[in-house]
C-alpha cells in the first residue's frame, strides 16, 4: 500500500484537497480529525488536557478549542505539553487505522508531518502550498481570526521554503476550487500507476 503524506500550511487548502482525494475513492486518514474525536467528553485525552489546561474546558466539560489555540500558539512551552499529551494518541489512532485497510494507496493527512520529521511514515509528501497572505485571507474568512494570531500560527509551522524543499509532489492553490480538482486529479492517476509500478516510487 502506497501512503501519501499530505502537508501544507494553515489555509493552504489541505482539507480541501483531501476531500477532492476522497471523492475518487482514495482512503483518508486525518490527524486533525482523529485530534477533534480524541479531544471529545468522556475521552482519556481531553480529561489529561483538563488537568494541565483547566480554563480551556466550559462547565459542560467541552473544550474550548479556540481560547486553548490561542494559549499554545503564543507559548512554546504549553504548546509542548499538549503535543505530548495528545499526539502518542494520535499516532496509534493512525497506524491502527492503516492496519485496517485493503487498497492501492492511502493518504495521511498530517499537517505536522515536516516539524516532526515523520518522513519515514510515508512513500510520499505532497505539500498543497500558496503565498502567506492567501494563508492569512482564507484563516481570517474561515475562522475569523485576527492576523497577529494568524501570524503566530504560520511562524510556528514549517516555513514555505522548507515544505517546498521535501516536497515529492506540489499542488499550488492560489486558484478556484475546480483548478485544485483538477490538480488532485491528475497525481491522483500519478499514484495509481506508482502503485501498478512499485519500482519507480
Amino acid at each position: 500500500m502506497l501512503k501519501i503524506g499530505l502537508t501544507g500550511g494553515i489555509g493552504s487548502g489541505k482539507s480541501t484537497a483531501a476531500n477532492h482525494f476522497e471523492s475518487l475513492g482514495v482512503p483518508i486518514i486525518d490527524a486533525d480529525k482523529i485530534a477533534h474525536q480524541l479531544t471529545q467528553p468522556g475521552q482519556p485525552a481531553l480529561q489529561e488536557i483538563a488537568v494541565h489546561f483547566s480554563s480551556c474546558i466550559d462547565n459542560q466539560g467541552h473544550l474550548l478549542r479556540a481560547k486553548l489555540r490561542k494559549q499554545v500558539f503564543s507559548n512554546h512551552t504549553q504548546k509542548q505539553r499538549l503535543e505530548n499529551i495528545i499526539h502518542p494518541l494520535i499516532h496509534h489512532e493512525i497506524f491502527t487505522s492503516i492496519q485496517q485497510l485493503t487498497c492501492d494507496y492511502v493518504l495521511l493527512c498530517i499537517p505536522l508531518l515536516i516539524e516532526k520529521n515523520l518522513f519515514n511514515w510515508v512513500d510520499r509528501t505532497l505539500v498543497i502550498d500558496c503565498p502567506e497572505a492567501l494563508q492569512i485571507s482564507r484563516v481570517k474568512r474561515r475562522n475569523g481570526l485576527p492576523t497577529d494570531q494568524i501570524k503566530d500560527i504560520i511562524d510556528c509551522q514549517a516555513s514555505r521554503k522548507s515544505r517546498l524543499s521535501v516536497a515529492n509532489d506540489i499542488i499550488t492553490n492560489n486558484g478556484s476550487t475546480q483548478e485544485l480538482a483538477e490538480s488532485v486529479k491528475k497525481l491522483h492517476n500519478f499514484y495509481q500507476s506508482l502503485c501498478q509500478s512499485p519500482a519507480d516510487q
